[in-house]
């Protein structure tokens, strides 16, 4: 501590650490008179705090937080009992004690910090936040089943903080009110069942107007077992759907009458119908507004061609379909493309009176193995929207620098390859990205080896309360004519 800074604090002391920021899992850092850096669990930016030491190393140390002695004034009181530092707390959210403002913040900070130091990028322009409800947002989550021999009863929830037990979750407010009422009844149900012992996870998904329940069940269940199942889902209107295996043997357990699960894109006038086990966004207020943005950025014309990399189910790609002249969609789960495939299908038959949908074509392919010849092949497109999971873009990027490395002539390029000569990258690519240190690589190789700028960049609060940093990414090619440019990012 600074001797001045002490000598106005006389309450604080002389061994307490000020915090001076937060890294991306929440901790607080500090540093020692000599330098070293501590990272404290629970502390927030500008306090002063003493901290309990669980980890040395020769450069830093690791600490959880044991008293506040100057509290911040963003910290505020955690709405879930289950959070906190105390032993069994729950680990599902990180942020709680934070102003949902400041995550935001945060996370935008976090953002930049990576696209500099990783990607020695810097955008034109900071997007505005898209944020949504801090509450009851999360439609999609894996809760862990575990019946604990000593306790007599069984936990249903996410794992304790750093721990692979489960929480003792009786209320959750991240989760939709309706289905963290049910924790307790599923807990109850759990407990009376044969297989209490063998069914290890309840996946949940929500659409707009069915909640689905996935129990993972390692050996067949009784029929004693199912009819309990059928009994709480008609007291409690959920959907039951049973998982021996993998994701893909889900079933109904009663198919017949079952309402489709699905949400909708209404600005777009396209519903999208799913499997609980596909992948689709975790909080579905935010999703309607990545979409809009995304395509707002993306600026499609009538006349022009458009890829979805990463497309899945068709998130992007039905609503790009009503914009573009052509869309091409590319995913490497067969499964997801199927489902894109009937998702289209499906919105064409229902379009409304005047509703157009672009020819559209869903294609399967391995994204992590992308050359530049397949590029190549793949064809000519005005703008792309790429979607990666955490692993982010990179082979997409490395082919597209490739080609712009051979076509300029930079030192030990590749050839270009065959049927490039008439071939051109895309004006514009809106990258949506979950993991800011793999858009920070892909954007330093797009900026830097591929011929284009980073026009804007913002983070999307798609986790509010956890470290998670969503976040989205326009990049524009250098070379091209400016056909919107900055001023029409805002």
């Amino acid at each position: 501590m600074n001797p001045e800074d002490q000598a106005t604090r006389p309450d604080v002391p002389a061994d307490a650490l000020r915090i001076e920021s937060m890294d991306l899992d929440a901790q607080g850092i500090a540093h020692r008179a000599d330098g070293k850096v501590v990272f404290v669990d629970g502390a927030l930016p500008g306090e002063w705090v003493s901290a309990q030491v669980h980890r040395k190393k020769n450069n830093w140390e690791a600490a959880t937080l044991t008293a506040v002695h100057r509290a911040s004034s963003l910290r505020v009181a955690p709405r879930c009992p289950h959070f906190g530092l105390h032993a069994g707390a729950c680990g599902g959210c990180k942020m709680q004690h934070l102003d949902a403002s400041a995550q935001v913040a945060i996370k935008q900070r976090a953002l930049e910090d990576q696209l500099w130091h990783l990607g020695k990028v810097r955008p034109e322009l900071i997007l505005r936040p898209i944020e949504g409800p801090a509450w009851g947002y999360r439609w999609r989550a894996r809760l862990s089943v575990r019946h604990v021999l000593k306790k007599s009863e069984v936990l249903i929830g996410f794992h304790e903080r750093k721990s692979r037990y489960v929480a003792d979750m009786r209320e959750c407010h991240v989760l939709p009110p309706a289905v963290s009422a049910l924790l307790l009844p599923l807990r109850a149900l759990i407990a009376g069942m044969d297989a209490r012992d063998t069914c290890p996870q309840i996946e949940l998904a929500c659409g707009d107007e069915v909640i689905a329940l996935v129990l993972r069940h390692l050996q067949p269940l009784s029929a004693g077992d199912q009819h309990k199942l059928r009994t709480f889902a008609a007291e409690h209107g959920v959907q039951w759907w049973l998982q021996p295996k993998g994701p893909d043997t889900a079933h109904l357990l009663d198919p017949e009458g079952a309402a489709p699960l699905a949400y909708a894109l209404s600005e777009f006038g396209v519903g999208l119908p799913f499997r609980p086990t596909d992948f689709t966004q975790v909080n579905p207020h935010i999703n309607r507004v990545l979409v809009a943005r995304a395509l707002r950025l993306l600026q499609v014309q009538r006349g022009e061609r458009v890829i979805d990399w990463f497309c899945g189910l068709g998130n992007f790609s039905l609503p790009l379909a009503t914009q573009a002249g052509q869309v091409l969609g590319v995913e490497g789960s067969a499964a997801l493309v199927a489902r894109a495939r009937q998702n289209l299908q499906a919105n064409q038959a229902a379009a409304r009176d005047g509703q157009r949908f672009a020819p559209t074509e869903f294609v399967v392919r391995d994204l992590f193995e992308m050359s530049p010849e397949q590029l190549v092949r793949d064809g000519t497109a005005d703008r792309w929207l790429v979607d990666p999971p955490r692993e982010g873009a990179f082979a997409l990027a490395k082919a597209l620098a490739a080609i712009h490395q051979a076509r300029t002539g930079a030192e030990g390029a590749e050839p270009l390859p065959a049927g490039a000569a008439g071939w051109q990258p895309p004006r514009r690519i809106v990258y949506v990205s979950c993991n800011p240190a793999t858009l920070a690589r892909d954007a330093g190789l797009l900026v830097h080896q591929a011929g284009y700028r980073c026009s804007a960049a913002g983070v999307v609060n798609m986790f509010p309360h956890t470290a998670h940093v969503e976040s989205m990414a326009v990049f524009d090619r250098v070379d091209a004519v400016n056909d919107g440019g900055t001023a029409k990012l805002a």
